[in-house]
């Protein structure tokens, strides 16, 4: 740890610019993966091994704060992404798109509020709380830290160092990920998806995708929670969907909510997205809303908490004074009570930040549920994320909550038009950012903590990276809408269209209330079983073939970890880190291909080059190529 009273580079260029460049790279990969399967991957690990790398590439060795100051800007992007891609699509979906300039302004909102509110929880989580909350993956960086700069600088120039080694995998595998992605979406050579129908169970299909990143982000999720999210899909695919089609076979009307076809003329496709698709919706919902009540009681903690912890310190920390070390400095009480301040003015008073025709009072109404819900579920997102970490962190739960309650004093006002239902939507953009934003920064000043960074120094650097990242991934959201549609095969924006039902549902009071209460079942059950309601009921609600190459990635993982044990502490898991690059690397070159597409310099689909069993072949070889890929990677170790 470095001294908490003397000073050490950290806040320099070289820092910022590598942060901010990583930023940019992992915010519109995560904004792609978020838009496939409802789900982002936390950019702190990766960002730290890709810095020391990146330093020693430019020989301009830099400290540990250095690297630590690069990877808590560059992980800003990731709450952004998270935020975005759960509201923003649903607008595309009722023909209202935004312009560019909102998007970025309420993903800035958002990581303005949530970095503002965390500040004044900084001292006692991370400081005071340290034994009762271990915020795993800010310690885990913490420990690749301390080894990737100490190895560089007693490194000599006999060989590689060990972040040299440990970067190689993540460009790697950026390289296969953007390889495969450009084999089946640009040069169509592959088919993106391979599978077959099963016999006997009426429209039972079973299929996997084409899908570099979705093997790493099963890799990065380990065997477990990879498998809850695949019973999940096996669920819909060999139980709902076969019931569905066998009960409806005989029935000579349409079922509601179908109103035209019979479901004996559906296919199994068509049975998904007009039934099961409802029950996924309700297993989400409910699995969302109860991991928030189960957290009321954290929750009461952390609101009390900032009132004993401001008595008890006597206040916010000061930025600067000789009496406060420098390890304990925070941003001033100003720019605390300055940032809440302005997000809330801005979005009441500023016409266009919400989305829909808003008037003044609705302005205000809306403005007021993002001070609330924003404060009270920042407060709670950093408390939780200490214990289960930031993949674990109810996003979706907060966004429902924070649409439900917001929508229910819209509909009470009578208010429940197209508009209403935009602006309800963008409260969700801004709750759903900062909630986000606060569970990155508290891993990123936990980091910092063991490694004896300055929290103002980093808070800064949450702020540029936010304020640079917005650009990226609303480029990215923007981008793919345009060229792909949301709620399509390509791009199917599972948390948004989630969201967009549930909002719809409240202003009209018109659901299939069946398909969701029986959802709502199949996510208790899961609970009651023990496992992750969340990671099950997303499994319901996508497609198999989206959850089985995350049963795939995550099957990697258990042999690696049967054949030589898990990585010990303090040492980079290559396998992970080549598993981020397969993220990474997917991610970017699906951004690269919907750029060409809407330059009219590439075709939007064609049929692929290798059709029927050679084709079904190719795409499994190009699978159980970058299976051996993240193979080869665990069994290396740094």
């Amino acid at each position: 740890m470095q001294p908490r009273h003397g000073e050490s580079a950290e806040f320099t260029v070289k820092a910022l610019l590598t942060g901010v460049v990583l930023g940019i790279v992992f915010g519109a990969a995560n904004a792609y993966l978020g838009l496939r399967v409802g789900m982002t991957v936390t950019a702190s690990i990766p960002a730290a091994v890709m810095t020391v790398a990146v330093f020693r590439l430019l020989r301009a060795r830099g400290t540990i704060l250095e690297a630590n100051l690069s990877q808590t800007v560059a992980s800003a992007s990731t709450a952004l992404a998270t935020g975005t891609i759960f509201t923003i699509p649903a607008l595309f979906l009722w023909g209202s798109v935004p312009p560019y300039w909102q998007v970025v302004t309420l993903a800035f909102l958002g990581g303005l509020l949530g970095l503002s509110a965390m500040i004044p929880l900084r001292h006692l989580l991370i400081v005071r709380a340290h034994d009762e909350l271990p915020y795993p993956e800010g310690t885990a960086c913490a420990e690749v830290l301390r080894a990737t700069v100490h190895d560089e600088s007693v490194s000599t120039s006999d060989g590689p160092s060990r972040a040299a080694q440990a970067s190689r995998w993540i460009f790697l595998g950026m390289a296969v990920g953007a390889a495969v992605k450009f084999a089946v979406s640009l040069a169509f050579l592959l088919p993106g998806e391979i599978g077959f129908a099963l016999p006997v169970l009426p429209h039972a299909e079973l299929a996997i995708e084409v899908a570099p990143a979705l093997l790493g982000v099963g890799y990065i999720l380990g065997y477990r929670q990879s498998a809850v999210c695949v019973s999940g899909g096996l669920i819909s695919a060999l139980v709902l969907t076969p019931l569905i089609a066998w009960f409806g076979s005989g029935l000579q009307a349409p079922l509601y909510p179908e109103t035209q076809r019979l479901i004996a003329d559906m296919s199994s496709g068509d049975i998904w997205s007009r039934y099961v698709r409802y029950i996924g919706a309700g297993a989400v919902a409910t699995a969302g809303i109860l991991t928030v009540l189960r957290s009321l009681p954290a929750m009461a903690d952390a609101i009390g908490a900032i009132a004993r912890g401001a008595r008890a310190d006597g206040g916010l920390r000061a930025h600067g004074g000789a009496s406060v070390p420098r390890t304990e400095r925070d941003l001033p009480a100003s720019f605390v009570f300055g940032g809440v301040g302005l997000v809330v003015l801005v979005a009441g008073l500023v016409p266009g930040v919400f989305a829909g025709d808003m008037a003044p009072m609705q302005r205000a109404i809306l403005a007021t549920g993002v001070g609330v819900f924003g404060v009270m579920f920042v407060a709670v997102a950093a408390r939780i994320v200490g214990i289960v970490g930031v993949s674990s962190q109810p996003t979706s739960g907060i966004a429902l909550v924070t649409l439900l309650g917001t929508a229910s004093v819209f509909a009470a006002a009578g208010w429940v038009d197209a508009d209403a239902r935009a602006g309800v939507l963008t409260v969700g953009t801004i709750v759903a950012v900062a909630a986000s934003k606060a569970g990155d920064i508290s891993q990123d000043l936990k980091t910092g903590w063991l490694v004896g960074a300055t929290p103002a120094r980093q808070q800064l650097g949450q702020l540029i990276g936010a304020a640079t990242a917005c650009w990226a991934v609303a480029a990215t959201v923007m981008l793919l809408g345009k060229v792909y549609g949301f709620g399509s095969t390509d791009i199917p924006a599972p948390q948004a269209m989630l969201m967009k039902t549930i909002i719809e549902g409240v202003l009209s009071g018109q659901l299939p209330w069946g398909l969701v209460l029986s959802g709502a079942g199949l996510a208790i059950g899961a609970m009651l079983c023990g496992v992750s309601g969340l990671a099950f009921a997303i499994g319901v609600y996508l497609p198999l073939a989206t959850m089985a190459p995350l049963y795939v990635g995550g099957c990697v993982r258990a042999l690696v970890e049967r054949k030589q044990g898990p990585t010990p502490e303090g040492e980079a898991d290559t396998g992970v880190l080549a598993a981020s690059g397969l993220v990474a690397g997917e991610g970017l070159a699906g951004v690269v291909v919907a750029g060409l597409v809407a330059a009219g310099l590439a075709p939007k689909g064609l049929e692929p080059q290798l059709g029927g069993l050679i084709g079904q072949c190719a795409a499994l070889v190009a699978i159980l190529g970058a299976c051996a890929f993240l193979w080869r990677s665990g069994l290396r170790k740094t």
